[in-house]
């Protein structure tokens, strides 16, 4: 059996992740989509919040889709479930620089490999930060994100606001 990891901090996860997870789990026999707590990032929705509107908004036919969390190293997490690749989504030419020294080091540190999936273009300007940004103004986020997470922001913006 293949297992897969794709770690990001998923703040919110947008459609151009879901893309990415969906493509990975047809290559893989189970792929684990782990939320990845940085104690140098404040992130907007906390990391319950964040695996919980993965697990949502997840469908009836991504069977082989585990979501899960992890404040420590990538690395130990991928042994501890016995994965053998980390898959990562690149939206630009900025994506692949700095994900190259990352998947280096994850190869020193435990022999992983990390396999690069590009975005599909129609997706590939979304990030979480401009989902936020827009978000934070405003701005309609459909088609960036699933219904679910732009119910979510709302309410997290809202209450910021209040």
């Amino acid at each position: 059996m293949t297992i897969a990891v794709c770690p990001g901090s998923y703040d919110p996860i947008t459609d151009g992740h879901l893309d990415v997870i969906r493509r990975c789990a047809r290559l893989f026999d189970v792929v684990h989509v782990v939320v990845a707590v940085n104690a140098a990032k404040t992130p907007l929705f906390t990391e319950e919040e964040r695996v919980d509107i993965i697990r949502h908004t997840l469908g009836p036919d991504d069977t082989n889709i585990v979501v899960s969390s992890t404040d420590g190293l990538i690395t130990d997490y991928c042994e501890k479930v016995g994965a053998t690749v980390i898959v990562k989504g690149l939206r630009q030419n900025g994506d692949y620089e700095a994900e190259l020294g990352m998947a280096l080091v994850n190869r020193k540190l435990a022999g992983i490999e990390t396999m690069f999936l590009p975005a599909d273009p129609v997706l590939e300007h979304i990030s979480s930060s401009v989902v936020k940004d827009v978000a934070r103004h405003g701005g309609d986020v459909r088609g960036m994100v699933p219904d679910y997470v732009a119910e979510k922001l709302n309410v997290a913006l809202g209450a910021a606001h209040d």
